[in-house]
């Protein structure tokens, strides 16, 4: 009977091809976690921007959360604490949505009332046209040919009771209820990251301490604080331009003043999109008759955003980011234009990483 042919013992450790060995497999294991991280984030990637919400609002409300805990009122309610600042930004979103619904159903019949009296009997053509600069010939032409007349046969109307709208208002129906739901689970997430306080932000450090040293944490920091700036200065100028709109909207005698002062303060918290509140408010007062209230407002608004935008706002995120005001602009536009609403915080934060390697390399 045949015997089974020696097997050859395992080398040393100490064999001339360990150290080979060792390289490959550490190759191979980098490989597999990158491979792993993949596949998680692409499993769960309809929630990174859920994720990456919490973690703007987070950076924006750290130092308040830390001086909370640091009260002996709270010393240990972690859970207390972070369901208090949860519940905040959850009625700082809901408040204002639900004031503008209720409004909007308490006008809802009259602007129905208003609505069929168009069909039947048209727009009547407002005085202040008669009294424009130029065009008044034209405008006249195209009022009397397309708002005059009974609005029930026109091209227009007949587009309302189509299919196309039907499918616009489910498309919006199914859009709402993915922002809610994306609202909810943004909750939960800043929940959780709050709850985890001081051990997520050790963590956090510890990490990046160990992958990138200290320059790696120094980098840190002044991202969170690009976020942070970012968040303060778009929020506190949204709120200082809706104030002073407010104002301007009760002295020229607008309706529903804070409502559509809460309307541009919002607005304005996104880069130039508050011309379009007070732009509108201004063709309503024309529409009224009201032009020196109109051009008021328009002049006024004006002034304002342009004091807000070019001046205000890039010195509280430029102070708080060490980035000049050209930076900071682009870092808001192009993040906006490349990642949407996020990345208006996104842009400030990666043109401070660009300020820091500038400054690395000439120094």
């Amino acid at each position: 009977m045949n015997s089974l042919p020696p097997v050859a013992p395992p080398k040393p450790l100490d064999a001339p091809d360990a150290p080979d060995r060792r390289k490959k497999q550490k190759a191979a294991l980098l490989v597999l976690y990158i491979g792993l991280v993949l596949l998680a984030l692409w499993v769960v990637r309809d929630f990174i921007a859920v994720v990456a919400w919490a973690g703007v609002i987070a950076i924006a409300l750290w130092p308040l959360l830390r001086k909370v805990e640091g009260n002996r009122w709270f010393t240990g309610r972690t859970t207390l604490i972070a369901a208090g600042l949860t519940l905040a930004i959850a009625l700082l979103v809901v408040l204002p949505v639900g004031i503008a619904i209720a409004q909007a159903l308490r006008e809802a019949h009259d602007l129905y009332d208003w609505f069929k009296d168009v069909e039947e009997n048209g727009i009547a053509m407002p005085d202040v046209i008669q009294h424009l600069p130029m065009g008044v010939q034209q405008v006249t032409s195209w009022w009397q040919a397309n708002l005059a007349q009974p609005l029930r046969d026109s091209a227009a109307m007949k587009g309302l009771h189509s299919t196309t709208v039907i499918t616009w208002g489910r498309r919006f129906s199914l859009r709402a209820a993915h922002a809610v739901v994306v609202f909810a689970f943004m909750l939960v997430t800043l929940f959780v990251i709050f709850q985890a306080g001081p051990r997520l932000s050790g963590s956090l450090i510890k990490a990046a301490r160990r992958g990138f040293g200290e320059d790696g944490v120094r980098l840190s920091e002044r991202m969170a604080a690009a976020v942070r700036g970012t968040v303060s200065g778009l929020v506190v100028v949204g709120l200082g331009e809706g104030a002073l709109m407010g104002v301007a909207y009760f002295v020229v005698g607008l309706p529903h003043v804070a409502l559509l002062a809460l309307i541009t303060a919002v607005a304005a918290m996104l880069p130039f999109c508050a011309p379009l509140t007070f732009g509108l408010a201004a063709l309503w007062l024309v529409s009224q008759g009201s032009v020196a209230g109109a051009i008021g407002v328009a002049v006024f608004g004006s002034v304002v955003v342009f004091i807000a935008e070019h001046f205000v706002r890039p010195v509280l995120i430029g102070n708080a980011t060490r980035l000049p005001f050209l930076l900071v602009l682009f870092g808001i536009l192009g993040g906006a234009e490349t990642f949407g609403l996020l990345g208006i915080f996104i842009g400030p934060a990666l043109m401070t990483v660009l300020m820091v390697l500038w400054t690395d390399l000439v120094q």
